[in-house]
């Protein structure tokens, strides 16, 4: 079964979520294109555009998809929220996160977010590797510790069911999860480091 989502549904996406393929759609605001897919860039609701009056053959021009912010209401993050976020870039010490829903509301803008070494998993801290936990473009549910400073709160993915959530292989495959620390590339069978979420 396809990823795509369907086109008559109204939904919010997150980053990352497939939307359509380039050949049919023309990729607009809030969305990006990788290997001929277009995902969403920013958490949102998908919209495409009608094109039916203008698209009259095959040659004619093709719908539109973009990914609109919501401007409903919005959340902040607190001590204990649970938190849904995007990795955006990483050194050995830490991974610093866009953080993007607390726990099912989006927030009004992208909070920033730390998972530090220490605070990824709760046995074995001086054995963990940041680049075998997570890899920038991860999506990941996390646990809100401490404010941290005036840049950054600080998360952590200690309990079982946070972790990496989402997130593509080298090749730009969606991966699935094999075990607690590895995802699978389903497609080329690619084995890659991950501490992955429990969801079930």
């Amino acid at each position: 079964m396809s990823n795509t989502i369907a086109a008559t549904a109204s939904v919010t996406v997150t980053p990352g979520r497939r939307l359509g393929v380039a050949q049919e759609h023309e990729a607009g605001s809030g969305t990006y294109v990788r290997n001929g897919i277009i995902y969403s860039s920013i958490l949102g609701t998908r919209v495409i555009s009608d094109s039916s009056s203008n698209n009259e053959s095959s040659a004619g021009p093709k719908a539109t998809i973009t990914v609109e912010r919501s401007n409903t209401k919005f959340a902040i993050p607190a001590i204990g929220s649970e938190i849904l976020g995007r990795v955006v870039r990483m050194n050995p010490r830490a991974a610093s996160v866009a953080i993007m829903m607390v726990g099912t509301t989006p927030c009004q803008e992208d909070f920033q977010g730390v998972v530090r070494v220490q605070d990824i998993r709760a046995t074995e801290k001086d054995l963990v590797q940041m680049i075998d936990s997570f890899r920038p473009g991860d999506i990941v549910r996390a646990e809100v510790i401490s404010l941290g400073d005036q840049r950054s709160y600080y998360l952590a993915t200690v309990k079982n069911e946070h972790g990496v959530v989402f997130a593509q292989s080298a090749d730009g495959n969606s991966m699935v999860p094999v075990s607690w620390e590895e995802m699978q590339d389903p497609k080329t069978l690619a084995v890659e480091k991950r501490k992955c979420a429990k969801t079930f």
